[in-house]
This record gives structure tokens, C-alpha cells and sequence, in this order.
């Protein structure tokens, strides 16, 4: 599920930041401490999934350095939790810390407006995005910690901070045009959200049984990640009262339009 892998940053100078060390994989951990020449001072964590965190802690002993991030208890303990909105100045840039729940409760996205550049000392701003977007694909959300409500107003609040900034996914190449990738990623995820309501329409079903109504040619690797993204948006029709279920939190619930 992570395409090519988990993207691993090191961003800096004369001091480093590592974001998403990634999973325990020693050799990756020993390019890390290599590439980092002794200057790696903070370790960042988007969220705290299998593919993005457990190295963190690993990195950050060997290197001396602080590490940070929101937070999942029992899952990722940070040295310091990150609070939204916080601005971390490292070596002559800064991070803006955005709390950007949905894909996760404690996921967090990074932004640098003040980078140093190549050309004319500046760069475009940089939004770190972790797995709140990816490049290539779509972004899987689910239930209980991942929530679509929060998922789909965090988009809607990234879109409105800048016109124009490249992103820096958790999986996959640097994409350019981040502007319009938040709005692509939000128009997909609507008209989503309109295909599971006309597909309930048609009579009472639970996620699973969805499913083949809303996807086509799918694999059969894909089709528990998508049963969870249709609960998800199921459980956001519940809050929009266009749908209901017996128990939402139940992923097996049959559900009914309204």
C-alpha cells in the first residue's frame, strides 16, 4: 500500500530535520545517519502508521537529536508533543505545524515558506504532506482514526492558506502544482461521497456490499482498503443526515439512505 515506499526528508544545512524516518529497516536507518553527516538535530513525524514512524526513535537516539510530533499514544510517543499552528525555526528556515487529521487523528503536515533556494535565495513555499497526499493515488481513510469529516475540511483548509506551493508527499514524486492537487483530491473526494448515497439508494447495504457498485476492475488486494473508505464516507453521510445505520462504528452495519 505504499507504492514505491515511504518518502524519508532531510532538510537543512548547516543543522538537519528528518521527516518520517519510516519503518525499522537498518540499512535505511544507516543511510539516514550517513546522509545526515552528524547534523541531524530533530526527527518529525507526520503521523504515526507502521510505514511513517517506528524508526523515528531509532534515528533520533543515534543522532542526539529532539523528536517530534503530535502524537499516538502506545503507538508513537513523541519528546514533545506538536501542537497545530506551532512554527519550529531550524537553521535559518522554519516549519509551520499543521494538525491536519483524517487519514490519521494525530497526522500532521509541514510547511516551509522560508526556505533557502538555489537561484534567488527563496524557493516556493513546501507543504510536507505526509499520507494527507500522495502522489499517484488517492488516500485511504479508515475508521475509527481515520475520520472523512476531518479529512475532507483539512484539504478544505490547506487549499485556502496559498496560492502557490509545491508539495512534498509521504509516497511518491514532488508535485508541483499543490494548489490544484488539494483541489482534485477534494473534488474526488465529493463525488465519492455522491456515488456511495446513490448507491445506497438503491437499497439497504453494509460497506462491503457497496463496494462492487462504487469500484470497478478492482483487485482483490484493494478491496478491504475500499470497504473501509465507503464506511468512512458512510459514517459522514450519518452527520449530514442523508444516512443511517444501526451502529455506525460497526464496519459490518448495514446501512440505509435518508
Amino acid at each position: 500500500m505504499t507504492g514505491p515506499g515511504t518518502n524519508t526528508y532531510l532538510l537543512g544545512t548547516d543543522e538537519l530535520v528528518v521527516i518520517d524516518p519510516g519503518p525499522i529497516d537498518e540499512d535505511h536507518l544507516a543511510r539516514i545517519l550517513a546522509a545526515g553527516g552528524g547534523a541531524i538535530s530533530t526527527v518529525l513525524v507526520t503521523h504515526h502508521h507502521s510505514d511513517h514512524a517506528p524508526l523515528a526513535r531509532a534515528v533520533a537516539t543515534a543522532a542526539g537529536a529532539q523528536l517530534l510530533g503530535y502524537g499516538k499514544p502506545g503507538r508513537f510517543d513523541p519528546d514533545r508533543q506538536l501542537l497545530g499552528g506551532e512554527r519550529l525555526t531550524i537553521s535559518g528556515f522554519a516549519l509551520e505545524v499543521l494538525h491536519t487529521p483524517g487519514h490519521a487523528s494525530d497526522h500532521c503536515c509541514f510547511l516551509v515558506t522560508d526556505e533557502p533556494g538555489d537561484q534567488d535565495g527563496w524557493r516556493r513555499p513546501l507543504l510536507f504532506s505526509g499520507d494527507h497526499v500522495m502522489s499517484g493515488s488517492t488516500v485511504v481513510i479508515a475508521p475509527l482514526d481515520g475520520y472523512m469529516t476531518a479529512y475532507i475540511d483539512s484539504l478544505r483548509r490547506l487549499s485556502g492558506l496559498l496560492d502557490d506551493f509545491e508539495i512534498a508527499p509521504g509516497h511518491g514524486d514532488v508535485i508541483a502544482d499543490g494548489h490544484s492537487k488539494l483541489a482534485s483530491y477534494l473534488e474526488h473526494r465529493l463525488a465519492r461521497e455522491k456515488m456511495v448515497l446513490d448507491s445506497l439508494r438503491l437499497g439497504p447495504a453494509t460497506a462491503g456490499q457497496l463496494v462492487p457498485l462504487i469500484y470497478s476492475r478492482l483487485s482483490p488486494s484493494l478491496v478491504a482498503p475500499a470497504a473501509a473508505s465507503v464506511w468512512a464516507h458512510l459514517r459522514r453521510l450519518d452527520e449530514l443526515g442523508q444516512a443511517e445505520s444501526e451502529d455506525r462504528d460497526d464496519p459490518a452495519s448495514t446501512w440505509r439512505s435518508l
